[in-house]
């Protein structure tokens, strides 16, 4: 699944460049000694020995080694090339809300409404909430699933006042008011947040909620905004030390490891996973870094400012620092999976 999302990168390259009348001469899945391919149209589309991940060789790509060529690389304008860096991410980028898309449409597994713990001390223990309540209505919002009744709690509590609570019990369909406490919590992030706690956790039931193409249309990109969002801010957090890089990064050992774990689990989980990483790729490839598309894109910027290409001596000093903390970041992201993900990490 992971070089299938890679091919699906490195497809994204291939369309935009032969649209743009680039010549490719080379796509291949995996890297190293080729084993075996074909060529069609001038391309040579081949299966090479690393199986993992895949590259497009353009004609005159190499800076150093401009082509004279119409068909090069560099004889094409500036915004031709920019679409020909982008797409590779907004190919995977497209690629994960397919996925979703798809996912929303066979069902997503969700927590039901009803109360499965409740906790001693908390607010709904005092007001009156019992183990078996259905809640259907908090505040002026109807719930039907856990995460609603998390995001109405957020949304109707006001500190110092009370919030409606309507649950079924018994058949029979009751309202119960509730004052949440205030409490300081750990977000995803690491982060300590105040958060309104009233003490109440969900039954282990799991829904799978399906919607019609145009729902799942619909809640697909919602759900696919709303992870960009949080990958974004993960990554500023980092970058400013607000979350810690060891817990929060994983590479292709813990990619990998993610997938079997999901694949165990059943379609739908694999899927989900696999939207995940395609829409990681398309951000982490689009990140304003050299060796990345997001640094090919920034020298083209460059070149659009100036008026003229950035050297390519200049281009090649910075790739390969680049490259250097790149191959670092790596290593130290591929030892971090091993200690989480192997045996040799006590797992």
């Amino acid at each position: 699944m992971f070089s299938a999302l890679i091919l699906v990168h490195e497809a994204g390259h291939l369309a935009a460049a032969k649209k743009a009348g680039v010549k490719v001469e080379v796509f291949s899945l995996g890297f190293g000694k080729r084993l075996f391919g074909k060529e069609i149209g001038g391309t040579d589309y081949r299966v090479s020995m690393v199986p993992l991940g895949g590259y497009v060789k353009m004609e005159g790509e190499d800076p150093s080694e401009i082509s004279s060529s119409e068909t090069g690389l560099y004889s094409k304008p500036v915004g031709a090339r920019f679409w020909i860096m982008a797409s590779g991410a907004l190919t995977n980028y497209v690629f994960a809300f397919l996925l979703f898309w798809v996912i929303f449409m066979i069902g997503v597994p969700t927590v039901s409404n009803e109360v499965g713990e409740v906790l001693k001390g908390y607010p709904a223990e005092r007001s009156g909430i019992k183990e078996g309540d259905v809640i259907v209505k908090v505040g002026d919002k109807e719930v039907s699933y856990w995460d609603d009744i998390v995001d109405a709690i957020k949304k109707n509590s006001v500190s110092g006042e009370a919030v409606a609570f309507s649950v079924i019990r018994s058949g029979k369909e009751l309202t119960i008011p509730i004052t949440p406490d205030i409490s300081t919590v750990t977000n995803v992030f690491g982060q300590k947040i105040s958060r309104p706690m009233v003490g109440i956790g969900p039954r282990d039931k799991i829904l799978s909620v399906s919607y019609g193409p145009a729902g799942a249309f619909y809640h697909g990109g919602k759900k696919l905004l709303s992870l960009t969002a949080l990958t974004y801010k993960g990554i500023w957090l980092m970058i400013t030390g607000g979350m810690p890089l060891k817990q929060s990064v994983s590479g292709p050992i813990g990619i990998m490891y993610f997938m079997n774990q999901a694949a165990r689990l059943g379609i739908v989980p694999l899927l989900i996973i696999t939207a995940n990483v395609s829409m990681a790729l398309a951000i982490f490839n689009l990140l304003p870094f050299p060796v990345l598309d997001g640094g090919h894109i920034m020298f083209l910027l460059a070149e659009k400012i100036t008026g003229k290409p950035v050297s390519a001596k200049v281009q090649e000093y910075l790739t390969n620092a680049a490259l250097v903390v790149l191959i670092a970041f790596a290593v130290f992201v591929s030892w971090q999976d091993v200690l989480k993900f192997t045996p040799l990490g006590g797992r």
